[in-house]
């Protein structure tokens, strides 16, 4: 499943940016970036309940905000981008 993982972590202390970093190595650790505090993920279900838990255990829930998406993999859905920036097709062919 693809899941859309957003979060907002308050930087106004020294915690607060220790916390961003940690959030963001372990988005890093699963999925790829797509806008700053933004990352695509190509999970399992097991796979994105360990993740969820792993970021509940970063943030600090009265300063932070954490958004899960679960897009549904039915036909028509789509991604569309526009920009500089352009993502990996986690379906595609691998090349190397």
């Amino acid at each position: 499943m693809l899941v859309l993982v957003c979060y907002d972590v308050s930087t106004e202390t020294k915690s607060g940016r220790r916390r961003l970093r940690r959030v963001a190595k372990v988005c890093e650790s699963t999925g790829q970036r797509v806008q700053k505090s933004v990352f695509e993920c190509q999970v399992t279900l097991a796979e994105f309940e360990s993740l969820e838990r792993r970021l509940l255990a970063e943030v600090n829930l009265a300063e932070d905000c954490l958004r899960l998406y679960r897009i549904p993999e039915t036909r028509g859905a789509e991604v569309r981008e526009h920009g500089v920036f352009k993502a990996v097709d986690f379906d595609g062919p691998l090349v190397l």
